[in-house]
């Protein structure tokens, strides 16, 4: 069985030095691999994702991350990844990694993601350039997506991204939002190359667990939503993610 550990929203910044770090000095027990879904710091600061990978750093197992929308907001989201990268963080944009688990190959591949809505009350990329834009990169995004996850050569595969691909996890945020906290394109991407599991993070207010239309499991690992420092979801030989535990404190 592989035990992946998952946590997104954790906005770091000044004063959330040493709030994970406690969580993590038995994780090596707990999970085989640590995935970061996003939002990773408050405004996007390489100053601020310092203090988490500082936290990150020296851990005895492999962490993936995406970044989300709030890794970006200072256009400085370069810096951050560099910052991750130094302190052995892999991340990814539209890239697929592959970790051997005990003789298991697990693929992982990352996007941040982007909105435009679910069938029926979705953008299209039809009228002025900023529709055009907002409903573009979106596509682009769900297209690198999903072909990650078909290059993959792995025994399990999982799609990490900040923004949900369904939803069924946004149940309890505002309709009006759903536009902005994810798009079916995504899913459409997961299901076309398929997936053992998808984790997002993002909706705050949303729920837990879902299904992409294929019926591959989704988990909204929004530390708000999980409320502890992680959850630890585990897949079986027959592909099957069974219950979660909860990891560490909230």
């Amino acid at each position: 069985m592989i035990r992946i550990a998952a946590v997104g929203d954790l906005h770091y910044g000044e004063g959330s030095r040493e709030i994970l770090r406690p969580s993590l000095q038995h994780l090596q027990d707990r999970a085989d691999l640590l995935l970061l879904a996003g939002d990773l710091t408050r405004c996007g600061g390489p100053e601020e994702v310092k203090i988490l990978a500082d936290e990150l750093r020296g851990l005895p197992i492999p962490v993936v991350a995406v970044l989300g929308n709030h890794d970006y907001h200072a256009d400085r989201e370069a810096g951050v990844r560099r910052v991750l990268e130094d302190a052995h963080v892999q991340v990814l944009e539209g890239e697929a990694a592959a970790i051997d688990v005990d003789g298991v190959r697990v693929g992982i591949a990352g996007t941040k993601g982007f909105g435009g809505g679910f069938r029926g009350a979705h953008g299209s990329d039809f009228g002025e350039p900023e529709m055009k834009a907002f409903v573009g990169h979106t596509k682009m995004l769900s297209d690198r997506l999903e072909r990650a996850l078909a290059g993959l050569d792995a025994d399990l595969r999982i799609a990490l991204l900040h923004y949900s691909p369904i939803e069924a996890t946004l149940e309890g945020e505002r309709l009006e939002i759903y536009p902005f906290l994810g798009s079916y394109l995504l899913a459409e991407a997961v299901d076309n190359a398929g997936a053992d599991l998808v984790l997002h993070g993002h909706a705050h207010h949303g729920v837990e667990k879902g299904r992409t239309p294929s019926g591959i499991p989704v988990r909204n690992v929004a530390q708000p939503v999980i409320r502890h420092a992680y959850n630890v979801y585990t897949l079986d030989a027959r592909r099957q993610v069974l219950a979660a535990a909860a990891g560490g404190i909230s």
